[in-house]
């Protein structure tokens, strides 16, 4: 008898899992609904849809008319039932942008709150400014904070998470040891961290240019750094020391040189584009500006078009993505008229083929996929409960 109650209670649980998978998409659902896409009875269906509403996970959102009979109610995943969150740290470096971000979205995808401010880490040690971001976000939101069950940190450096500690990284304080244990026991929830630059490819396989794409390698040309992210069949590739993609030390010279030695930041990096736009007489206070100032000075996007090509070989070279993805401030501020001088460019340098596209997501990337990341974590937390319970 005991193993049957066992058997009994997987199966219950196994059924509840599989119908809030569905409601957990966008979208409400009938009893009839979910009885075609879970295969599962009328009466099972109704028992599950009655628990998970009594545990808060599902709510009636409305009536189903039109159809003979009584209208049928309509079911959704409870966006109040649980949140997450995510922050974006930068480069302190990076001129002209808030040094965090922060977003908190609700169960259904929703962001229910977003902060942008500026934070002097050297100042104040991560620790204190990060709860201070997840206190401000709860209290213009109005969520009470044991409903947070997931905040994704994403860092402009390099997670190793064997050793928990951030590499890499130019800002103060997120280098030392011990600092991510130190932080996840402070906001008291689940915590994630990632490159920033992997975050923006999390968004851009949902939400962008790589929707349906195989695979794809997303290029990252920000205001300062550079930065590559892998992904293969929707999984990205992070390495074994989380620095896969860290593309900007890529060295650019041979061992016996006497030149200096250079790496792809020398080419195209924050510096590389502000010197090749005094060269060429173009004004502007930050990369994405001269870069956008530039347009019509086909010359400069040219000569910058070629040096991009010359990590974009290395990629596809090694990688043989079936699409890269150009993104940041600055591959955005090039446009279609960057975009199109690195076709050709690439056409001249190299006897390989790729597609090539520029990011479609006109918000904070980096910020979406830390959401979007956060989001299926959560889901994932709540249906695993399920089952165990």
């Amino acid at each position: 008898m005991t193993r049957l109650a066992g058997s009994s209670k997987l199966l219950r649980a196994m059924n509840e899992s599989a119908a809030l998978a569905h409601l957990l998409d966008p979208g409400g659902l009938t009893r009839a609904d979910l009885r075609k896409l879970t295969a599962l009875s009328t009466p099972t269906i109704s028992e599950v849809l009655r628990r998970l509403t009594e545990a808060g996970l599902v709510n009636v959102v409305g009536h189903a008319s039109g159809r003979p009979g009584p209208n049928a109610e309509i079911y959704s995943a409870n966006p109040d039932a649980a949140y997450t969150v995510a922050v974006s740290v930068r480069d302190v470096g990076t001129s002209g942008t808030p040094s965090v971000a922060a977003a908190l979205g609700d169960l259904a995808g929703t962001i229910r709150a977003r902060i942008e401010s500026r934070v002097d880490f050297l100042a104040t040690d991560p620790v204190t400014a990060l709860t201070g971001v997840l206190a401000d976000l709860r209290d213009q939101a109005g969520v009470p904070a044991d409903r947070i069950k997931f905040v994704q940190l994403s860092v402009p450096g390099a997670y190793d998470p064997k050793t928990e500690t951030i590499r890499l990284v130019d800002v103060p304080g997120f280098g030392r040891p011990g600092l991510v244990p130190e932080i996840a026991a402070a906001l008291g929830t689940d915590l994630g961290i990632d490159n920033d630059v992997n975050l923006a490819a999390a968004a851009e396989r949902r939400r962008g240019a790589a929707r349906g794409a195989e695979n794809f390698a997303l290029l990252w040309i920000g205001q300062d750094g550079l930065g590559l992210a892998i992904d293969i069949n929707g999984t990205l590739l992070r390495g074994a020391r989380g620095s896969a993609g860290e593309i900007g030390y890529l060295p650019l010279y041979s061992p016996d040189s006497s030149h200096r030695k250079v790496d792809l930041q020398d080419l195209f990096g924050g510096g590389a584009i502000k010197e090749l736009a005094r060269e060429h007489g173009i004004s502007g206070d930050t990369p994405a500006e001269l870069v956008a100032a530039a347009a019509g000075n086909s010359e400069f996007v040219a000569t910058l078009a070629d040096r991009i090509v010359v990590a974009l070989a290395a990629v596809v070279a090694v990688l043989d993505p079936s699409l890269v993805v150009l993104a940041g401030p600055t591959a955005q501020a090039g446009g279609d008229a960057l975009l199109a001088a690195v076709n050709s460019a690439f056409r001249r340098a190299a006897p390989l083929e790729c597609t090539f596209a520029a990011t479609s997501i006109k918000d904070d990337a980096v910020l979406l996929g830390g959401l979007d990341t956060g989001l299926a974590a959560v889901r994932e937390a709540l249906i695993s409960a399920i089952r165990e319970s």
